[in-house]
């Protein structure tokens, strides 16, 4: 693969300056289309062999184009707020919104590569990155994202020779480390494993550019002519109108009904529950203060019918614990901010470092509830939601996180009941909107996407815990004696 770029392109000083003003121009040009229709995010990748050029390129991008619409992302070792989150937090975080440019000078390729071209993991380890970051790359081009990827290559000898160019240089002197000569000397490991993980991951939607660094005049002209002509090719693209499925919701397409088996008619007295109460709260309060809890974090996810205590239910946990340790994240429509970027990344930014606990009140699976339900997304969107979905919560879990998810229902007749009484009390009556009467109406739809939803993602590592709720006593018990178990059993992990 970078054979290609080993052949010693060069280009004249005068033919740079003829071609410069033009790509400057046309650069600015797309750049300046693409913040005005604001429809996709651009992604740019600069990775490759150290003394390629990547760090003067990326320079060059931040004076040719418009400073207000770029943003450069310098990746270097994580920070310790970082090492208390799931690895790609850092990257979610830093995602460019619609109409906007992000430039990553390291990204989520370098920590796999590095590690394995040092040995420090094992080509099964490096497979699996590379199989998450396919996921993550399909999932950011099915959103809209356009991704352009550079890698910046040099061989052997034109490495040494840029190295000790640099090193001799008074000017540049500081750009060379002790670190750059070792990796130097690594150099046949680090381009076997580079040239494997950019086979594997180079795909029509997410390509690899590699481009020659020996000249840095055919470097940067290159980088920017690949830049300008992928925003160009989809700037020009007619935007086509997403066909949303009209097919009827009743129909699960996994023919599951979780309902039916249900015993709706569970209950607790007030004065068991009073007992049960103060016993599961204490003990919830014990295992959050527990020495190993500040290895871990937990992620309570709520989700359920309309009046089903989902409120309530939380104020219950929240009573318990240490307010400095624990958030509640109350989950509305996403705002402007929030739809310029990918589905999942105002989840991402509410994530927990370890020692913390997040309780979700709604959450990610929204979208394969109300927007497929209310038709706010295409099939193929709430389709690939699932798999995505795992993924998140797959790479929750391998970063000490315990994910603990709820659906909490009702049955219709408690459900109207409730209604009516939220009507009829002035303090509740805040609780109750036309949505949620519009909401009734499609019951058996709403039914139908739950279904689906627990099927295809209550996972061994995440399963769901259904919580009949007709009775709150019995519905809150339930939900801080799982929580205690789950929490009980992640802790005895750390032993």
């Amino acid at each position: 693969m970078f054979e290609s770029a080993e052949l010693g392109h060069r280009i004249t000083k005068a033919a740079y300056d003829k071609a410069l003003p033009k790509l400057r121009e046309d650069l600015l040009n797309a750049q300046f289309e693409l913040a005005q229709h604001a429809k996709f995010p651009v992604i740019i990748l600069v990775s490759g062999v150290d003394g390629a050029g990547k760090g003067e390129t990326v320079n060059l991008l931040n004076e040719w184009m418009d400073p207000r619409h770029i943003q450069v992302h310098a990746m270097a070792e994580h920070s310790d707020e970082e090492r208390q989150h799931p690895p790609m937090w850092r990257y979610w975080r830093a995602l460019p919104p619609k109409g906007k440019i992000g430039v990553f000078f390291g990204s989520w390729y370098t920590a796999p590569i590095v590690e394995r071209s040092l040995g420090n993991t094992r080509n099964s380890q490096l497979n699996q990155s590379i199989h998450a970051i396919n996921h993550f790359e399909t999932m950011l081009s099915n959103e809209g994202a356009l991704i352009i990827k550079l890698w910046f290559h040099l061989s052997k000898d034109a490495q040494k020779q840029r190295l000790k160019s640099l090193e001799k240089n008074p000017k540049t002197h500081w750009r060379v480390s002790a670190q750059d000569w070792k990796n130097y000397q690594r150099y046949d490991k680090f381009r076997k494993v580079s040239e494997h993980t950019l086979l594997a991951t180079s795909h029509e939607h997410a390509p690899w550019r590699v481009i020659e660094g020996t000249d840095a005049r055919y470097r940067s002209l290159t980088a920017g002519q690949i830049i300008l002509a992928a925003l160009q090719q989809r700037l020009s693209k007619t935007a086509k109108p997403v066909a949303i499925s009209a097919a009827p919701l009743s129909v699960s397409i996994d023919s599951l009904d979780l309902f039916d088996k249900l015993d709706m008619a569970q209950a607790i007295s007030d004065k068991k529950f009073a007992v049960q109460l103060e016993k599961y709260q204490g003990k919830l309060n014990l295992l959050t203060r527990d020495a190993r809890f500040a290895k871990l974090s937990v992620i309570a996810v709520f989700e359920g019918s309309d009046a089903a205590g989902k409120g309530g239910a939380i104020r219950r946990i929240t009573g318990a614990l240490d307010a400095r340790h624990y958030r509640t994240v109350p989950i509305a429509a996403p705002t402007e901010e929030e739809r310029a970027q990918p589905y999942l990344w105002r989840f991402w930014r509410h994530v927990p470092r370890v020692g913390r606990l997040a309780i979700f009140d709604r959450s990610w699976y929204g979208r394969v509830l109300v927007e497929r339900v209310e038709k706010f997304c295409s099939a193929a969107d709430w389709m690939r939601a699932y798999n995505e979905i795992n993924d998140f919560e797959e790479q929750l879990i391998d970063h000490h996180a315990l994910v603990i998810k709820f659906w909490l229902t009702v049955t219709p007749d408690e459900q109207l009941r409730r209604f009516q009484e939220r009507e009829k009390i002035g303090f509740k009556r805040f609780k109750i909107t036309a949505d949620d009467w519009r909401n009734r109406e499609r019951w058996d739809d709403y039914q139908t996407a739950v279904c689906d939803m627990v099927d295809r993602t209550s996972t061994e590592i995440a399963p769901w815990t259904i919580v009949e709720a007709n009775d709150k006593n019995f519905a809150r018990i339930k939900i801080l004696k799982t929580l205690c178990s789950r929490i009980e059993a992640a802790l005895a992990n750390f032993d």
